[in-house]
């Protein structure tokens, strides 16, 4: 499954990039190509922010990569260094 997510999100960037390019370039009596060209660009840039957050949670639930450094849950929230607020 996590290949098939990274195979959509290589492609996903690639259709944001290139329908972006396409977008910025367009004539400006172009319209309607500019305007398919900009929604084309941004869905291809959600799907690719959506599997490439999908690959990051993957690859920390499976140790390829580290956890990001957080508080300890299992600390009362009234002590801070030892004090009590």
């Amino acid at each position: 499954m996590q290949k098939l997510i990274a195979i959509a999100n290589v492609v996903a960037w690639g259709g944001f990039w290139a329908f972006g390019y396409l977008a910025l370039s367009a004539r400006p009596e172009q319209s309607g190509q500019m305007v398919t060209a900009a929604l084309l660009a941004a869905i291809g840039g959600a799907v690719g922010m959506l599997a490439f957050l999908w690959l990051v949670r993957h690859a920390e639930a499976k140790g390829y990569a580290r956890r990001p450094n957080r508080a300890d849950k299992r600390t009362e929230d009234s002590e801070i260094h030892g004090e009590v607020i």
